[in-house]
């Protein structure tokens, strides 16, 4: 609930998005949790996120990797997040404000990475700093048409496999909608 806003809190414990204002939103739990699980993150990894919001999922991955880089475009969700993160003592998160379309290659490559919005298509820079053998997973689409997309960067090839329908916010930045 420490990532709801106060208005919010009678509905924290739901299975749904919630605004979290500056027409952002908290994304479903069950999502956030089945987008960490498909990345299938190991004690030693290091993970991308692009999209802090409000620090949610960050929070959720900094107890499954050894460190998380979450990025915000919102200077002022950006300075929420890290707030709501300090005062949880969680020290393994790292909140950067910035496009994060556009990644952190200064922090990469990543073992992981997790967009939590939705953008036409994954963004090449994103793709550049996966290491390979990780893995990427993005809501793709419009703003009224989204899949979730599960991409794993290998060698010789790469594989996308498309999962189901979602619907995010939409992604803010050069690669963004």
């Amino acid at each position: 609930h420490k990532f709801v806003p106060t208005d919010k809190l009678s509905k924290a414990y739901e299975d749904g998005p919630l605004p979290i204002g500056l027409g952002q939103t908290i994304s479903q739990p069950y999502i956030v949790a089945h987008m960490s699980e498909l990345l299938r993150i190991g004690p030693n990894d290091t993970v991308l996120e692009v999209g802090t919001g409000s620090g949610y999922q960050a929070a959720v991955l900094s107890h499954l990797a050894n460190h998380v880089i979450t990025v915000e475009t919102i200077p002022l969700l950006a300075n929420e997040a890290k707030k709501t993160i300090q005062s949880m003592g969680i020290k393994n998160i790292s909140v950067l404000k910035g496009d994060g379309s556009l990644g952190t290659p200064h922090h990469g490559p990543y073992d992981a990475i997790i967009v939590s919005a939705a953008a036409p298509r994954i963004p090449s820079p994103l793709i550049l700093q996966l290491k390979t053998g990780g893995m990427l997973v993005a809501p793709i689409g419009t703003k009224n048409n989204q899949k979730l997309v599960l991409y794993k960067k290998m060698v010789s090839r790469s594989v996308q496999k498309t999962l189901y329908h979602v619907r995010f916010v939409s992604l803010i930045g050069k690669w963004g909608v």
